[in-house]
């Protein structure tokens, strides 16, 4: 499945509506820091492993697209 994902900073929530997923990250956007812990809070969310999270774009932007293989 995929999710149209918006990324805060400074906050720890998430909000499911649909396909598309607010996160609060509490990481700073440096070296992939805040994308690990996007991809950390998405499986523990889903109940799937790390490596079943990928970021399909926006890899360096507040909104990205999120596969969820299951």
């Amino acid at each position: 499945m995929i999710y149209k994902v918006s990324v805060t900073f400074h906050k720890d929530f998430i909000l499911v509506n649909n396909d598309e997923i607010s996160v609060g990250i509490k990481s700073k956007p440096e070296k992939g820091e805040a994308n690990r812990e996007l991809i950390k809070k998405l499986s523990k969310h889903f109940n799937v492993s790390q490596s079943q999270v990928k970021i399909t774009s926006g890899e360096k932007s507040r909104k990205k697209l999120i596969q969820i293989i299951t």
